[in-house]
């Protein structure tokens, strides 16, 4: 089937659901991998690919593509399902997750995976390669955008506040950041670990356009993602609000399933359950 975009977000919604089943498939049984941030950005990945961003799958490098850069590299699989969902790589790549020789590395990486702008996963430093595309973007006179996801326990990390105070300076309206806010970290709850207090006041004092919304309503992130394109000489982020592993009960809001494994039985309920929203 060939790629194409829609603003029907009941089809947006139903692919997010798709690629949280990509991912449990991914991951598989009896092996380790990180469900909880890659359930959570499902909608917001696929509402980027899907719906806002130009890119072309026949032609990855097409100069007049946007760039998606997962800072939370970790999260993988929820790029590398969307990826595929648009046909840059067949599904059976999936059985080369985190295999050696595979496309599909634990981390993303730009020589391996076509599709990937940039090598993730020591976080913090993905804005920062947003805010470089960013720059060298405008110097071309491109019209193209970037949009950088991270995560909210990546927030503790210092060169994030570092680029964040960068783009404001260079008038980069077009770098949109997305916070995958599901406030839950690899060891626990974020506020228990670093407490960002009010991230919305923050960034405004940083000089970024602030919105705010749900992660999980498809109308609500479709309509603020077409806001941020009204905004002009400053860039923009979106606080999204998000369940951590969203889709499979026994994962929801808990650090257990941040990084962790499937046995048999659990892979089989994450399934069931999964199938049951795609087809809801």
């Amino acid at each position: 089937m060939l790629f194409t975009k829609t603003t029907d977000t009941g089809q947006l919604q139903k692919m997010a659901h798709i690629m949280r089943k990509n991912i449990v498939e991914m991951i598989g049984i009896g092996s380790r991998g990180h469900f909880g941030g890659s359930l959570s950005a499902a909608d917001i990945v696929a509402a980027l690919y899907f719906y806002k961003m130009n890119h072309d799958p026949q032609n990855p490098k097409w100069e007049g593509r946007d760039r998606f850069i997962l800072s939370k590299g970790h999260a993988a699989p929820v790029q590398y399902a969307a990826l595929a969902e648009c046909g840059y790589f067949p599904k059976s790549e999936f059985k080369s997750f985190k295999k050696p020789d595979g496309m599909l590395q634990g981390h993303p990486d730009l020589k391996k995976t076509p599709g990937v702008e940039a090598n993730t996963g020591s976080l913090g430093q993905g804005l920062s390669l947003g805010i470089g595309m960013a720059l060298g973007l405008k110097k071309d006179g491109s019209a193209s955008k970037v949009y950088v996801v991270m995560g909210d326990g990546e927030l503790g990390e210092g060169q994030i506040w570092e680029a964040a105070t960068v783009a404001p300076h260079y008038r980069l309206d077009n770098v949109v950041a997305i916070i995958d806010r599901n406030r839950v970290q690899a060891m626990g709850f974020t506020c228990d670990r670093v407490n960002q207090g009010d991230l919305a006041s923050k960034w405004r004092a940083f000089g970024w356009e602030v919105f705010e919304t749900s992660g999980h309503h498809m109308a609500s992130l479709v309509d603020t993602l077409d806001k941020t394109g009204l905004v002009i000489g400053k860039p923009s982020v979106i606080i999204a609000d998000t369940i951590k592993g969203k889709g499979i009960s026994f994962a929801e809001n808990t650090a257990n399933y941040h990084n962790n494994e499937l046995n048999a039985d659990q892979y089989k309920q994450a399934i069931q359950e999964i199938e049951q929203l795609i087809g809801g």
